[in-house]
């Protein structure tokens, strides 16, 4: 994409949101189609099940709803998603460290995308039968590590690995400074590779840049 593209498409961004503050219902319609994808899939690296991170997503956008209109920099509104969907997030994942752990199988729809399914669920519409079980196995196995770890760890490598986030964006999400969010990353990154390699997975194997 060129660099007058990535303007132009920030731009038309923002003028969605400057649209959504003032009342436009389409423009908050269109914001959300902008940023669903990215909060559901964001919000399932967090918790590993699909229906809470569709929940999560949801309520994310109900809340944003309920209060763009109070939010004062358009250029902020990436880290104040984020904050928004994080807080869901680790909100549910204290729950659920107070009850059960709901059972996950991964896999992978037609489009590629992955979906986690509850065990028993993942030979169902969602099954991709060209997908290797190995695969599916491996990537079983790092999501499993990722919830192993503290939770600001683990958020921070999901927007860093995953989200492509700058540290700056990732610190004003989390409300830390930057060189917090190095040390978690650092931290975060060494406990995955120890917790991989226990199970023999490296780096080589997994297809994931440590």
């Amino acid at each position: 994409m060129q660099v007058d593209q990535i303007n132009e498409s920030m731009i038309s961004a923002d003028v969605l949101i400057e649209k959504a503050q003032a009342g436009d219902e389409q423009s908050f319609n269109q914001l959300v189609s902008l940023w669903y994808k990215r909060i559901y899939n964001y919000s399932l690296k967090q918790c590993s099940h699909d229906e809470l991170a569709a929940d999560i997503t949801q309520r994310t956008f109900i809340a944003v709803f309920k209060n763009l209109p109070k939010l004062k920099e358009i250029k902020a509104f990436k880290s104040w998603i984020y904050r928004i969907a994080t807080n869901y997030c680790h909100e549910e994942g204290r729950k659920i460290a107070k009850g059960k752990t709901v059972p996950f199988t991964i896999t992978r729809n037609d489009d590629g995308d992955t979906i986690i399914a509850e065990e028993g669920e993942a030979q169902g519409i969602f099954f991709n039968p060209e997908m290797s079980f190995r695969q599916l196995e491996l990537e079983n196995i790092l999501f499993g590590c990722l919830q192993s770890i503290p939770k600001d760890q683990r958020t921070v490598i999901i927007m860093k690995e995953y989200e492509g986030m700058k540290f700056r964006e990732i610190a004003e999400v989390l409300d830390t400074s930057e060189n917090t969010v190095k040390t978690w990353l650092y931290r975060g990154l060494r406990l995955l590779k120890v917790k991989l390699e226990e199970r023999n997975i490296t780096k080589e194997t997994l297809s994931y840049e440590l």
